[in-house]
């Protein structure tokens, strides 16, 4: 395992420190998620389970162990250094104030162990007029201009996926990785740092770009797209369909495929920006042409012009297709109290000469403590005696 005998300590919430947490467990990392006795308002999201766990928290958790504790209690904080002691790595999307009052910012952990790598996840980050606020997906959605340009003019709408705590997990985590083979020479750790806001502009820096230097002001246009055409979504005689036509060679099989050979020479679809320019005409085109279809049949004709299309799928719809099998990214969990298995994927990479650890599911509520505890030197006359006290 690439990550074998690299531990984590996730002090994470919700998505943006856990996935990141996540990933490197995937690959042989040991991630001992601490959580508040009881456990912490993430483990409860779209409960699932008898015991309350959530659908998102069996994705963010898969294979870690659990560990519950005040680490602001002064007992809680000589476990955490204890811990911190035999770490390698602390993954907190915390804001600054709240790493420092819990000893968790970079200054306290190094002084413990010179080798720990701290990963943040913030909000705004640790400077400027906005850092000591405190945001989710959506406020990093809507203030990258994304929001602005999706939807219609009358109503913006955010992207129901939470791309932008994905996102920020996965830059996170590219900085671990970093961070770690810095340290192969350096033997020091180092502060790597996420934010919401950064990741939100770096996905939407294209759009940024080109008001920077074109001056155009670009508004919502629905499910089309600026850049070529036609890129929307269609309906059919029974659903839904996406076409995505980028470039001239898929735009003239697309012409030929609808009947209309004559718009590969029009002056008004040259390119892929006029064509995104002049698109609503081509999206009506389209979607007379899909309106006479059944959403398989579309799908069939235009895959075999080689036009990118999919279906639009309902969640119940999307891991039952025969492409998601083939592909092996589904590894089930079963969660004591759920009433199947859960349909876990974790990280959708493969690399050819080192395999993802066993799949295993997420941890109940403090399951590991005793044996987490036990490993860094605890007896269990003081394991019991944390208990009692309600530290752990």
């Amino acid at each position: 395992m690439p990550l074998k005998g690299i531990r984590v300590l996730d002090f994470g919430r919700y998505i943006a420190g856990p996935y990141c947490a996540a990933l490197l467990g995937d690959y042989g990392a040991d991630v001992i998620r601490i959580e508040a006795p009881g456990g912490n308002d993430d483990r409860y999201t779209v409960p699932v389970a008898d015991d309350g766990s959530g659908a998102m928290f069996m994705q963010m958790n898969r294979g870690k162990r659990c560990l519950t504790l005040k680490p602001g209690s002064p007992e809680g904080r000589e476990v955490v250094r204890r811990l911190v002691k035999t770490a390698d790595v602390v993954v907190a999307n915390l804001p600054h104030d709240a790493l420092t009052k819990l000893g968790l910012d970079y200054a306290s952990l190094s002084a413990t162990n010179p080798r720990i790598i701290l990963a943040t996840a913030s909000a705004f980050g640790s400077e400027g007029p906005l850092a000591q606020n405190v945001g989710f997906d959506a406020v990093g959605q809507a203030m990258s201009g994304a929001v602005h340009l999706t939807g219609t003019p009358d109503q913006p709408y955010r992207a129901q996926v939470n791309y932008v705590d994905f996102g920020t997990a996965l830059h996170t985590a590219f900085g671990v990785m970093l961070a770690l083979r810095e340290r192969e020479t350096t033997g020091r750790g180092q502060c790597v740092s996420g934010s919401l806001l950064g990741t939100a502009l770096a996905f939407s820096n294209a759009l940024t770009i080109d008001h920077a230097l074109n001056g155009i002001e670009r508004q919502p246009i629905g499910n089309r797209s600026y850049s070529s055409g036609p890129t929307d979504i269609f309906r059919t005689r029974d659903g839904w369909i996406v076409t995505q036509i980028v470039g001239g060679g898929i735009f003239a099989r697309w012409a030929n495929l609808v009947g209309r050979p004559e718009l590969v020479d029009d002056p008004l679809y040259a390119s892929d920006i006029l064509r995104g320019d002049n698109g609503e005409a081509l999206s009506v085109i389209m979607q007379h042409w899909c309106s006479e279809r059944s959403s398989d049949d579309a799908i069939a004709e235009l895959s075999a012009a080689r036009v990118p299309a999919a279906p639009v799928l309902r969640a119940a719809e999307a891991l039952a297709q025969p492409q998601v099998a083939a592909m092996g990214l589904i590894e089930p969990a079963i969660y004591p109290g759920t009433a199947t298995e859960a349909p876990v994927i974790r990280a959708p990479i493969r690399l050819s000469e080192s395999a993802k650890v066993a799949s295993e599911r997420a941890p109940q509520v403090g399951e590991h403590s005793d044996a987490i505890l036990a490993e860094i030197g605890y007896g269990g006359e003081e394991i019991s005696a944390l208990r009692a006290a309600s530290i752990i």
